[in-house]
């Protein structure tokens, strides 16, 4: 279980720290969804390339699990994708954040439902700590306006999409697949899927006049998807979903701690308060429950 939790807490580190490449990659002209697509084709391409020279049996799939995969790929990450930054335009990124962030008490209840994981007291305060934390963290409580319901609805859409990663996932690993093959057609079929919402003219344009664009998204797709996603669906083969899903909520904790290190942000005391809530949220779920008198004698 041990390795299931470092290994969760390395992909949400990783994920946290992407707002580094996403700024960097905006200040270039390139749009959010140009960014996503070069972070989906460019992982993609990594992990064929990976597989083809190294290990090519990654590749095998049976054909009547081929659902698992557009599982996750198409309606997962890129449903997520789309839904995620159309919400941005039509809320607040702060409120979009926390919309996304419903995204493990779906996976508990998704688990209960296809996976038969047992609820517990401990699961329901954890998710609750970090989903309050999550709100604080955003600073969404600081602002004013009503969300549109257009806005309401697709940020919970993004967060079903985030969501289903995590259960179509363990539907696949359960059949037996290398957690590599899972990540490698995830990211082909996304690629698929992507495609058509990508103004890929655009991109080359943006990368003729800044040469160093294709190299910082290479390394983005390195840092912030071939190695989260691998290491995340590893952690599936450990840990449940939900527990996963829950600890996964440290990414906006190590996104605000990167604005305020390196972009400089002020640190509000909403925000060290979610931080808080959402690290005492990960500890209070990772405790060893007590040993009865039996358990210990025997």
């Amino acid at each position: 279980m041990k390795k299931g939790i470092l290994l969760t807490l390395i992909a949400g580190t990783l994920w946290g720290i992407m707002g580094l490449f996403v700024r960097t990659l905006g200040s270039t002209g390139l749009d959010s969804m140009q960014i996503v697509a070069m972070r989906i084709i460019f992982t993609a391409v990594i992990l064929a390339a990976g597989a083809a020279l190294f290990k090519p049996s990654l590749f095998k799939i049976r054909l009547r699990d081929l659902w698992c995969f557009l599982g996750t790929g198409i309606i997962s990450i890129v449903l997520f994708t789309y839904c995620y930054f159309r919400t941005m335009t039509l809320t607040s990124l702060a409120t979009a954040a926390v919309l996304l962030y419903t995204a493990p008490v779906m996976v508990m209840l998704m688990s209960i439902l296809f996976f038969r994981e047992k609820i517990t007291l401990r699961k329901l305060i954890s998710c609750a700590l970090a989903l309050v934390g999550c709100v604080l963290v955003t600073g969404v409580l600081g602002e004013s306006g009503a969300i549109s319901p257009a806005g309401l609805a697709l940020g919970l859409v993004s967060a079903f999409g985030y969501a289903l990663y995590s259960i179509f996932g363990r539907v696949a690993l359960n059949r037996g697949y290398h957690p590599l093959t899972l990540t490698l057609y995830t990211f082909l079929f996304a690629t698929l899927g992507v495609l058509p919402l990508t103004n890929l003219r655009g991109i080359a344009e943006v990368a003729a006049e800044s040469p160093t664009v294709i190299p910082f998204g290479i390394l983005m797709a390195v840092i912030s998807a071939v190695i989260p996603y691998t290491t995340y669906t590893t952690a599936l083969t450990y840990i449940e979903s939900s527990r996963a899903s829950i600890i996964a909520s440290v990414e906006p904790v190590v996104a605000t701690l990167t604005g305020i290190l390196i972009f400089h942000e002020p640190l509000t005391l909403d925000s060290l308060a979610g931080i808080i809530l959402v690290l005492a949220s990960l500890v209070l779920l990772n405790l060893e429950p007590k040993k009865s008198k039996k358990e210990k004698e025997s």
